[in-house]
């Protein structure tokens, strides 16, 4: 068995699996670290390795707990991966990009294929049908916008996120909604687009905590999925405990 724990900017997602297959999920505050991973060595005592991936900051003694309890891989850019990195700064990529990224290439081999994770940025990852990953984009997520809107002016209210009514906002409000959710589904719709002149036969893959809210309005014929990045934890896992 594995246990996957990924950290993001807001929460921390952590996963077992049995094999390929994901037995146990959920999501915890930074707070409740410690003790839901002993309960979680407690429920599955034949757990042996981990991964670890993080964004953010990660108290000093939660990785000692995880390295104590668990034959433990800390992902970062000098961790093997099932795919040629082309990323002319390696050092400085997400190890969360890293994570989708190998799972498109478990999930979707020897195809073109488009990952977007929607959560506090929204990033775009490509990978090639060699298995070759080329990059990607970089841009401000939906919650971002808002507070951006919120912080960098004088006057406009911190929203939260809602379907515009119309694309026409009669209000402020109504015109900060269409602004930000038709911005961003256009920037989607986009971005899809612009890859697809280039890679005609695109797969084109959805994650992230607003990837249920996108997918609903987008166009595009896409692959909406949850657990993505945990299941591409896995894979990079599975894939060095192989070598």
């Amino acid at each position: 068995m594995n246990l996957i724990i990924d950290v993001g900017n807001t929460f921390i997602k952590i996963g077992v699996f049995e094999k390929p297959l994901l037995i146990h999920k959920e999501t915890i505050s930074a707070d409740n670290f410690q003790i839901t991973i002993r309960e979680i060595k407690t429920k599955y005592p034949l757990i042996t390795n981990a991964i670890l991936s993080s964004v953010s900051n990660l108290k000093e003694e939660d990785v000692d707990l995880i390295l104590k309890l668990f034959r433990t891989t800390v992902l970062n850019h000098t961790t093997k991966v099932p795919f040629k990195n082309l990323y002319s700064t390696p050092a400085t990529l997400g190890v969360d990009r890293l994570a989708l990224v190998a799972a498109s290439v478990d999930q979707f081999p020897k195809q073109d294929v488009l990952i977007i994770d929607a959560g506090t940025c929204i990033t775009y990852d490509f990978k090639n049908k060699n298995e070759e990953y080329l990059g990607g984009a970089i841009a401000p997520g939906l919650k971002l916008r808002y507070s951006s809107l919120h912080n960098y002016t004088s006057k406009l209210p911190l929203l939260e996120l809602k379907e515009p009514e119309n694309y026409i906002g009669d209000s402020t409000n109504e015109a900060i909604h269409s602004g930000i959710v038709m911005g961003v589904l256009h920037e989607i719709e986009g971005s899809i687009a612009k890859y697809c002149n280039t890679y005609p036969d695109l797969t084109v893959i959805l994650t992230g905590g607003d990837a249920h809210f996108l997918s609903k309005r987008l166009k595009n014929s896409i692959f909406a999925t949850s657990n993505f990045l945990l299941e591409g934890l896995n894979h990079i896992l599975a894939f060095n405990n192989s070598q």
